[in-house]
């Protein structure tokens, strides 16, 4: 099984409003220029593969090639809450893939949408369905829908399960990532 380096705690300070959306502000959530890049595990050293059109967490091992987050601050404040944490869009590196929320079935669902993650920041009004709250609980990551509250997305405690959302945090399912810049 592949290890991941223990994390340093990470203490992240969402920016003041006045310097959020500078060009040359470049906060952990991504410039005007391009997104940022993250490993992401769980506490289980869960990864998370690309099957088909959707996001799975695999044991980390040398034989997996997890996918690489790619995250860019939103620059729409129209759904800011910073009790919440800072607006994101969440992406698939190198690929035209982005984290969505809909619903199906009468639940929430996460989805992965065919849109290149540099139009949604471009957008002048951002889609709610794309939008995350990003925010830091200790030294972990968690991501909440902007267009379901309190639905977060989650890994189960069973290997080669689809990523999904849930409002059921700590039961059964991990909803804190640990996320490793990638330069």
């Amino acid at each position: 099984m592949m290890a991941f380096p223990r994390q340093s705690r990470v203490h992240v300070l969402p920016p003041k409003r006045n310097q959020m959306w500078e060009p040359n502000h470049d906060t952990m959530h991504g410039s005007a220029q391009s997104p940022r890049n993250y490993r992401v595990h769980d506490s289980q050293q869960m990864v998370w593969v690309l099957t088909g059109n959707s996001l799975t967490a695999v044991p980390a091992s040398n034989n997996v090639k997890p996918v690489i987050l790619s995250l860019i601050a939103c620059r729409d404040t129209e759904f800011q809450d910073e009790k919440k944490g800072n607006l994101v869009f969440l992406g698939i590196k190198n690929r035209n893939l982005c984290f969505s929320c809909a619903e199906m079935e009468g639940k929430p669902t996460l989805q992965l949408k065919e849109v290149d993650i540099m139009n949604l920041y471009k957008e002048g009004k951002a889609q709610k369905a794309f939008l995350f709250y990003h925010g830091i609980e200790g030294s972990t990551s968690v991501f909440q829908s902007v267009f379901y509250p309190g639905w977060f997305i989650a890994t189960s405690s069973i290997e080669s399960q689809t990523i999904i959302l849930t409002h059921q945090r700590g039961k059964f399912v991990n909803t804190n990532f640990y996320i490793e810049s990638e330069k």
